[in-house]
């Protein structure tokens, strides 16, 4: 762990900390809350003092997540393929990915965690709500979603889900619903069947951290974000081979520059997110 990463997290300490203290002087029922409202206040002012303003309201405080391992689960699969098409026939086509065949079109899982339903034309027809469609399938399918976005226009739409797993977002478990002229001919995207608890698995930290994170990236020069809109605490999903994986505890916030960043909570590091979540 590197020097600066060790120094932000000893001042998200503090800052929870003063949080606590407050706790032996306050006896009533809105103590937690006072004091992550004292713990943003505390973190506020750092990054003021290093020309980022946060936005209170939109930032989650704390998130309860911890590392979790993930599975391949078959079964799973086969049922998010039968809420689509219906009925199926299954073949293994190397690799670990299996097809779903029926007359309503295909299915093909890997076992990296993406999937891709193609329908053929005439099966999803004269939908006029995509997403009242796409959430309703999504029931079906047994899929778990934190939020859904509409994208394109007439005659070609997208419904964009992320996925969630005990309500915490999966950030890079997005699932697209393609309709064209009101027609759904498409769904793909990256799910995760199977969640198993890891024992050893990290638990996420406080906000602080991460925001400090933030800042010491901005102070590098690695982007010109000035304002902060949203943090937000879920999961990114890493392959580790044969339907195996892990759910790792990561921020993701959202900045004035239209971009939105993603950091491991473990380990501090920050990218930019590949879509708009």
């Amino acid at each position: 762990m590197s020097v600066s990463r060790i120094k932000n997290i000893a001042i998200a300490a503090l800052c929870l900390i003063n949080g606590f203290f407050l706790a032996f002087i306050i006896t009533d029922s809105g103590i937690e809350a006072r004091n992550e409202r004292q713990e943003l206040e505390n973190i506020s002012a750092i990054l003021l003092e290093g020309g980022i303003t946060l936005d209170t309201g939109g930032v989650q405080t704390r998130g309860e997540l911890r590392t979790m391992r993930t599975v391949r689960d078959i079964e799973a699969e086969a049922g998010i393929a039968r809420a689509v098409l219906g009925q199926t026939y299954i073949t293994e086509d190397g690799g670990m990915i299996y097809v779903h065949r029926s007359d309503r079109g295909m299915a093909t899982f890997s076992s990296a965690g993406f999937f891709e339903i193609n329908l053929y034309e005439n099966v999803i027809t004269n939908v006029r709500g995509t997403m009242q469609a796409a959430e309703s399938l999504l029931g079906d399918m047994g899929i778990e979603t934190s939020r859904l976005s509409l994208s394109g226009g007439v005659g070609y739409e997208t419904v964009s889900a992320v996925s969630a797993y005990r309500g915490s977002s999966v950030f890079n478990g997005v699932i697209d619903f393609i309709f064209i002229d009101g027609s759904l001919r498409r769904i793909e995207g990256t799910y995760i069947t199977g969640v198993e608890d890891a024992e050893d698995g990290e638990t996420v930290s406080s906000v602080s951290t991460a925001l400090l994170d933030f800042l010491a990236w901005v102070r590098k020069g690695e982007t010109d974000s000035t304002r902060i809109y949203s943090v937000e605490a879920g999961f990114f999903y890493r392959e580790a081979g044969r339907g195996e994986g892990v759910l790792t505890p990561t921020w993701l916030i959202s900045a004035d520059n239209g971009r939105q960043y993603l950091i491991d909570d473990a380990t501090g590091e920050i990218w930019l997110a590949g879509r708009i979540l």
